[in-house]
Formats: C-alpha cells, sequence, structure tokens
C-alpha cells in the first residue's frame, strides 16, 4: 500500500468547457438519449411518462415528464453533477444506470440548455440548469438558476411528485431549422417517429407488464414486441441458462410471412427491416440494451431473417459484459461465446428451415414418410440437385410417356420449373459459395460427349457447316462449358 501522505499533490481539475465538449462527443443518437433519460425516471418509481416537444424552429423543445418520486434542491444538485454515481458501486437489483453520467451526457449529446425541474410530495418544487454557453464563457462547473418559457413551472404542478427533464438549444438536430421549412419540418418529424418507435422497443416489457405507461405527445406509446409471441406460428425454443443461472437465453423463430397477416408482418419488421433486426437481443433488467446483432458470430442473411434471441442479464454483469454509458453496446465474456453460438446455430437451423418451406410443415405425418421431388447432395466436395427418382409423380410418367411421349415431356419440364429449390439453392451458394457445383462436375462426361454428337451430326444432316454446327451448340446450355469435346468432334470430322 503506497503512503500517500509522503508526497506533493496538486490540483488537476478538468477544464470545465473542454470536458463538456468531450462528453458532447460520446455518440448518442437521439433515441438512445431519450431512453436514457427514461431510465432515471423509472429507476425513480415512474408509472407515467411524458416524452413532448414542441416544433418552434431553431427554439424547438423537447421535454421529458415523470410522475416519479421527485427530488429535492441537494438531491438534484447531486443528480446534475457529471459522475454522480461510482459504476463499481453495489446498485439496486432494478437500477437502471450505472455511471452517473446518463442524465448530462445524454442530454449534452444533443442540446446546449439543459433543465431538470423536481419536485417531491409536499414540497415546492426546485429547479436548476446546466448552460453550455455559460460554462464555456465562465470555464466554471456551475449550474445556473434558469427556467426557459414554455409554462413547464405549471406542468410540474400538475403531478404530486416527479420529474421534467427539458432540452433546449438542440443544436444538434435544429440549429438552422426554420419553422416555415417544411423539408426540415417532415425532416424533424420522421426522427421523433424513429424515437416513438425506439420508445416502444426498448421498453416493452415495461409498458406490456403494466410497469409504466409512456406518452408521446400525449399519445399512449404501444408496446413493440420483437418475437411475435402471440403469434400462434412463432416457435419457441426451451431457456438456456448460462452463468450458473444468471444468464438466460431464449430462441425464437417468427413466422413465414404467408402465415401471419401482412399488417403484423410489416410492423414486425421493425425500424431495421427483417434482415436487420435478427440476432440476439440483451435485456438489463428487463430493459433492451441492444437489438438485433449477432454478437460478431455470424453475418446478417436473407435466410436466418427469421431468427431472433433474447439474451437477459443482471446488473451485477455490467462490466463483465462491457456495457457502455450509452446503454448501446454489449460484449459478451469470451467464456460465453461458444454456449451463445452453439444455441444461436439450432435456432438459425429452424429458421432456414421455416424461410426455405416457406413455413409449411416439412415433417411426416404419423406413419407417412416425407419424400422431397429434389434431392440435394454431394459429388466429392461440391453441392448438387437433383430430381427423386423414387418419387411417385416420376413414376407416373414414366407409364404415361408410352401413350403420350410430348404430354408426359411437358409435365416433366413443367413440375421441374415449378418446383427448382431456390431458396435451398440461394441459401447454399451465400454459405459456401466455392462449393456449388457446375453441372456434370466431378462426374463421367460420356452422356455430354454422346449427346454433343447426336446434336452435332443431326446439325450437319440439316445442311449446317461444320462451323455453323459448333457456333449453334457452343451457344447452349450445358454444352458452353465444355468448348474442349466440341473441338474433338471437329477434328475428327464429327465422331468421337
Amino acid at each position: 500500500m503506497i503512503d500517500y501522505s509522503k508526497y506533493i499533490t496538486t490540483p488537476a481539475i478538468p477544464e470545465a468547457s473542454s470536458m463538456i465538449e468531450t462528453f458532447r462527443a460520446i455518440g448518442y443518437s437521439i433515441e438512445a438519449a431519450v431512453a436514457d433519460i427514461v431510465d432515471n425516471s423509472i429507476s425513480a418509481g415512474a408509472k407515467k411518462i411524458w416524452i413532448n416537444f414542441e416544433l418552434k424552429g431553431s427554439a424547438t423543445w423537447l421535454s421529458v415528464k415523470d410522475d416519479g418520486t421527485g427530488m429535492d434542491n441537494e438531491e438534484l444538485i447531486q443528480a446534475m453533477r457529471p459522475g454522480s454515481k461510482n459504476p463499481l458501486e453495489d446498485r439496486g437489483s432494478k437500477d437502471l444506470g450505472r455511471f452517473g453520467l446518463g442524465l448530462k451526457t445524454a442530454s449534452f449529446s444533443q442540446c446546449r440548455k439543459l433543465t431538470v425541474i423536481s419536485k417531491k410530495e409536499d414540497e415546492t418544487s426546485v429547479f436548476w440548469t446546466w448552460d453550455l454557453d455559460f460554462v464555456n464563457q465562465t470555464g466554471k462547473w456551475d449550474l445556473i438558476k434558469y427556467m426557459p418559457e414554455g409554462g413547464f413551472e405549471n406542468d410540474i404542478k400538475d403531478i404530486k411528485s416527479g420529474t421534467i427533464v427539458i432540452w433546449n438549444d438542440i443544436d444538434r438536430l435544429v440549429k438552422d431549422f426554420k419553422i416555415d421549412d417544411d423539408k426540415e419540418k417532415d425532416k424533424f418529424l420522421s426522427i421523433m417517429l424513429l424515437v416513438k418507435k425506439h420508445m416502444a422497443m426498448v421498453f416493452h416489457r415495461f409498458i406490456e407488464n403494466g410497469k409504466i405507461k409512456i406518452f408521446f405527445q400525449d399519445r399512449p406509446v404501444e408496446a413493440w414486441n420483437p418475437f411475435l409471441t402471440n403469434e400462434t406460428a412463432t416457435q419457441c425454443f426451451p431457456e438456456e441458462p448460462l452463468c450458473n443461472g444468471k444468464v438466460v437465453v431464449k430462441g425464437f423463430v417468427l413466422p413465414h410471412k404467408s402465415k401471419i397477416s401482412e399488417d403484423k408482418y410489416k410492423e414486425a419488421e421493425g425500424s431495421k427491416g427483417w434482415n436487420g433486426q435478427q440476432g440476439f437481443y440483451i435485456y438489463r433488467n428487463d430493459r433492451m440494451l441492444l437489438a438485433g446483432d449477432w454478437l460478431g458470430m455470424y453475418r446478417k442473411e436473407e435466410h436466418y431473417k427469421l431468427a431472433r434471441i433474447e439474451i437477459n442479464l443482471p446488473n451485477s454483469l455490467d462490466s463483465e459484459w462491457q456495457i457502455d454509458i450509452k446503454k448501446s453496446i454489449a460484449r459478451p465474456p469470451f467464456i460465453l461465446k461458444d454456449q451463445l453460438k452453439a444455441y444461436a446455430g439450432k435456432v438459425r437451423a429452424q429458421a432456414v428451415e421455416v424461410y426455405r418451406h416457406r413455413g409449411k410443415n416439412v415433417k411426416p405425418y404419423p406413419g407417412q414418410k416425407f419424400v422431397p421431388l429434389w434431392i440435394d447432395h454431394k459429388r466429392g466436395d461440391k453441392w448438387f440437385y437433383k430430381i427423386n427418382r423414387d418419387h411417385p409423380l416420376i413414376e407416373e410418367i414414366k407409364q404415361s410417356a408410352a401413350e403420350k411421349p410430348e404430354k408426359a415431356i411437358e409435365t416433366l419440364l413443367r413440375f421441374i420449373e415449378e418446383t427448382i429449390p431456390v431458396k435451398s439453392i440461394y441459401i447454399k451458394e451465400s454459405e459456401e459459395p466455392e462449393a456449388q457445383g457446375k453441372p456434370f462436375e466431378g462426374s463421367q462426361h460420356d452422356e455430354i460427349q454422346t449427346k454433343m454428337k447426336i446434336l452435332f451430326d443431326l446439325l450437319i444432316k440439316q445442311g449446317k457447316t461444320k462451323a455453323e454446327a459448333k457456333l449453334f451448340i457452343i451457344n447452349h446450355e450445358p454444352f458452353n462449358l465444355y468448348p474442349e469435346y466440341l473441338e474433338t468432334l471437329i477434328e475428327n470430322n464429327g465422331t468421337i
């Protein structure tokens, strides 16, 4: 242990304006910033949370109001202090914060004036403001007693207790915004819609369980559950406890588009689309931290878009999972990666089956054997697809060919056209592009040479020259892949 009393010390207080500008550069999106404010409301025991804004050009403001326990003057000043919590301290199991920076960094990332008004039950309200322009002028870590316009002092009177967080000078979003600019107005409103959708997703468990109600412009926000648990066609996997039960994983394979309504399908694609929403969803204390991410284990691909997996964590594992200040990044401990990847592999495999077969039941019915028309198989290290010769349809076509050969051939070609396993081919092509075989690759080419000779001789009999016959054949599949055999035909005057 170092005896610090032996050493000379000197203050090294961070320069206020530089440090606050550093806070602004942490990288919050506006939806993540608003969610961080809502976290504080939930931690304060709020049952109702109102997110409102007023469109006033560059003077546009946004507020988050709650009916939580509220704060007195000293508590408010402490809450406004950057780094008001030590992330290493023990916290309540339901606490959604960690660093004591969320209110400040989230707000500073979006605005230059942060005002907080708060009131405890049976007490008068108190308020303080961080004004970054004032900090820049004075170089001091000083709050100011400033109340912005908008009637907020009356809003706090409408609740027994609670807090209102107000953003003014939202320079990152509306610095040069003119109120009569319809294009800018539409852009702002689309961003606000994104904020609303983010609240519906991040806090969907709280909303579904009735723990909180969130209002956006005074209208209730409906929960967006990424797992479609109310749809009968959703396939749920068993929960798997990890890390001595502290971490719980549960997988879902969502229904194929053909199994749900068009409205539900559109709703379920979320803000990132079906492909973007696949992957892990990490929750800490029921609050979603990360949505639709394979955590570096897999790529996002079309045929896995129905796979979504929830991971549930307690806040005691924040450090091990590297939860960041914005609560938008999480990285599993190395020791869990193999287990998570193995579990995800099972969910993804089932998701591929649902995708490939358009949601149909491909399992055999009791006492019956499922018989596919196409079979995928390997020759050497390459994948190929062939018609199942044992399929009863093929046998029926063989029998009908004796009487009506043209109709039998047409029937066969029609079924081949209609049943080509496009999705299976696409899946294997995207997963193993180098393992897709060319026609007749890895097999004897006698059939190709024989058919090429027959066609060549037929063309010569029809009066074509050798050069014309060669040109004709070389432009038809699959002969175009084997020009060396055609050269042999020419050299041998049409014989092999």
